[in-house]
């Protein structure tokens, strides 16, 4: 019974994943969803999937940006959502640490930067997640690593469009 309670869930990386990585991204102005993001977005709340982003956001650490310029960030990316396909994104984790760069507060080994799996443990603490049904995109080798952390599967973004990316996995 439990198990039928449980929900799928797709866990996207961020940068590179939902939006073109031109290095950095904090300001909703310089934020461009990737073609087809919004629409995948859309299809999968429709399906009843529990969509999650994990990012690290080490421009935190770097001094770059705040984690408050972050979570402002996301809560754009969830008003721009609504107002195209009146569908938000479940949830925003991040990781704001880096092992060798920033003050000391944000300077340390943790367990939530990528490619560790804190962030999805994170999630799961969250979210009634059925991992079976569930998997991770993302573009670089450690958003693979985090899901084969967690024991589920993952796929590796290389194209131009989350769209027809999706299709082409049959996840959509």
């Amino acid at each position: 019974m439990v198990k039928n309670l449980r929900k799928p869930a797709i866990f996207f990386d961020r940068d590179g994943v939902l939006n073109e990585d031109d290095g950095y991204v904090y300001k909703p102005p310089d934020f461009k969803w990737i073609p087809g993001a919004t629409e995948v977005i859309r299809r999968l709340k429709e399906k009843g999937y529990l969509v999650i982003v994990i990012t690290n956001q080490s421009g935190v650490a770097r001094g770059f940006y705040t984690e408050d310029d972050v979570i402002h960030l996301h809560t754009w990316m969830n008003k721009d959502l609504y107002g195209r396909h009146q569908q938000q994104i479940d949830a925003f984790y991040y990781c704001p640490h880096h092992p060798k760069i920033g003050n000391e507060v944000y300077q340390k080994e943790c367990e939530c930067r990528k490619p560790r799996p804190g962030l999805v443990r994170k999630a799961l603490t969250d979210f009634t997640i059925d991992l079976d049904s569930s998997c991770l995109i993302g573009d670089k080798i450690t958003d693979l690593e985090t899901a084969e952390a967690i024991g589920i599967k993952s796929y590796k973004f290389t194209t131009e469009n989350l769209l027809e990316f999706m299709v082409s996995k049959r996840i959509l």
